[in-house]
């Protein structure tokens, strides 16, 4: 993932697995890695994009964020599906997908498996569109179940 061929290409990247497994470590590494190749990155969490969206178009600015967003070579969103978003929300997520796809790549990082994604997105129309762009051609990567954290935490505790 640290060759940009795939950001090149437009492709989305999926990072899907629970709290703990190193999605966002691998997000910002493979963010890191395309800048140093010479494209443009930009990070944010999910809920950070949506209230930027939300207050521009509350400025009548949307069509200038979602143009700035639109130029980045790899968008990088992290959390994405901690958090239910309201129908407007999803909405403006969705503009930003769409605005994307298939000629400038998003990498997600989830904890929700795609199955409950309809908590995130509770419009099912608009969650399974917004699945649909996300998974089309994507690198799909599993980071499992067991978290990093918990596992240093117990072998902390064990040699104290």
């Amino acid at each position: 993932m640290a060759d940009p061929a795939w950001v090149k290409a437009g492709l989305p990247l999926c990072l899907i697995g629970d709290s703990g497994t190193g999605k966002s470590h691998l997000l910002i590494g493979i963010g890191t890695a395309i800048a140093e190749a010479g494209m443009r990155v930009r990070y944010t969490t999910t809920a950070n994009l949506v209230n930027e969206l939300a207050e521009a178009a509350d400025e009548k600015k949307l069509g200038r964020t979602l143009a700035r967003y639109g130029r980045v070579d790899l968008l990088c969103q992290d959390e994405f599906g901690y958090l239910d978003l309201d129908k407007a929300g999803a909405k403006l997520l969705f503009q930003v997908f769409t605005e994307r796809e298939e000629r400038r790549a998003i990498a997600i990082a989830s904890n929700a498996p795609f199955s409950e994604w309809k908590q995130t997105f509770t419009d099912p129309r608009l969650c399974a569109a917004i699945a649909d762009r996300v998974t089309f051609n994507a690198h799909i990567v599993e980071t499992g179940t067991d978290s990093f954290r918990f596992k240093k935490t117990q072998e902390k505790h064990r040699k104290s």
